[in-house]
């Protein structure tokens, strides 16, 4: 598919991000063309280069030059995948994003029936990978059954290729390595969830970004992190509360232990009274932090109100 001009109004935008994958780039968007060619979807891609250090940038430029739906930018620096993603969102014209990875390890032929499914009524889709992929798939399958518990998300894979309305985007938050709990944030906003089996092939060239072990720690620590956001964040004083009601509690039989010693045993036990003072003035504490995160959370409630507002004014 030769370079021709573009279309005023896209369909779908897919973004790429892309970090050292010099090979992959030429093979993939041949694949994107043939996938614009034999469906009936109108759309661009936008590769975002994270810094990389090879020729990947080189390589997407040539690829611009000659194919009409792609538009290439980059980072002076590796950023990340969530920035680069963001990146991709903002220069996006499309009503639909399409996240697709650039190792070639998914086909663009999945894509259609993807977007089909938002078609059908769903605002995020998610892939579920079909095939082999060595150790990674009992970590992948330990995180994914952990968030499906946590959560309540009723989709087997939250970190594959992903198809959702641009409303999605502009609702949730996304922070640094949070693309992978899109679909649990997009769920926790009321929005409705799908998936769609893909293939994954095995990597051909260059080297994946997402081993290491320490991704494994800082997997669950965003988890936990998450899932604070999306539940206890809402209602603070739940948390707060609770701690400071139990530690109370306990202040008031620890009191009562301590005055059963004094009155009928007539003995004196200073590190209980110490303790009953430290456990009332820790409950009292854990109300007072309650109440502040629930004003914190009001005032954040409107200012996520009028950024809604001032970015359908923008649209």
């Amino acid at each position: 598919m030769e370079k021709t001009s573009s279309s005023n109004e896209m369909g779908v935008s897919i973004i790429v991000p892309a970090y050292n994958e010099e090979e992959n780039i030429p093979s993939l968007m041949e694949k994107f063309s043939q996938m614009f060619g034999e469906s009936k979807i109108k759309g661009e891609v936008i590769l975002v280069d994270d810094g990389s250090t090879d020729g990947t940038l080189q390589r997407a430029r040539e690829s611009e030059e000659r194919y009409g739906f792609l538009k290439v930018t980059s980072h002076r620096a590796n950023q990340g995948l969530t920035a680069a993603l963001d990146t991709g969102f903002k220069l996006a014209k499309g009503k639909v994003f399409v996240f697709y990875p650039a190792d070639l390890q998914y086909d663009p032929v999945d894509i259609p029936r993807m977007v089909d499914k938002i078609n059908d009524g769903y605002d995020i889709v998610t892939g579920w990978k079909q095939g082999r992929y060595g150790t990674k798939r009992f970590v992948s399958g330990v995180y994914n059954w952990l968030s499906r518990k946590l959560f309540r998300v009723k989709v087997h894979d939250l970190n594959s290729v992903k198809v959702f309305k641009r409303e999605v985007v502009e609702d949730i938050p996304l922070r640094r390595d949070w693309h992978r709990y899109m679909v649990v944030l997009a769920a926790d906003r009321g929005f409705k969830v799908g998936e769609v089996k893909v293939n994954l092939y095995p990597r051909r060239f260059g080297k994946s970004k997402f081993g290491g072990f320490w991704r494994i720690p800082i997997g669950i620590l965003d988890l936990i992190s998450v899932k604070f956001q999306t539940s206890f964040m809402k209602k603070p004083m739940l948390l707060f509360g609770s701690l400071g009601l139990i530690l109370l509690v306990l202040g008031f039989v620890a009191g009562l232990i301590a005055v059963y010693l004094r009155v009928f045993l007539h003995e004196g036990f200073r590190p209980l009274l110490y303790l009953v003072i430290l456990l009332v003035l820790s409950g009292l504490s854990f109300f007072v932090l309650g109440f502040l995160a629930e004003a914190i959370v009001g005032v954040r409630e409107k200012v996520e109100s009028l950024e809604r507002k001032l970015i359908g004014k923008k649209l």
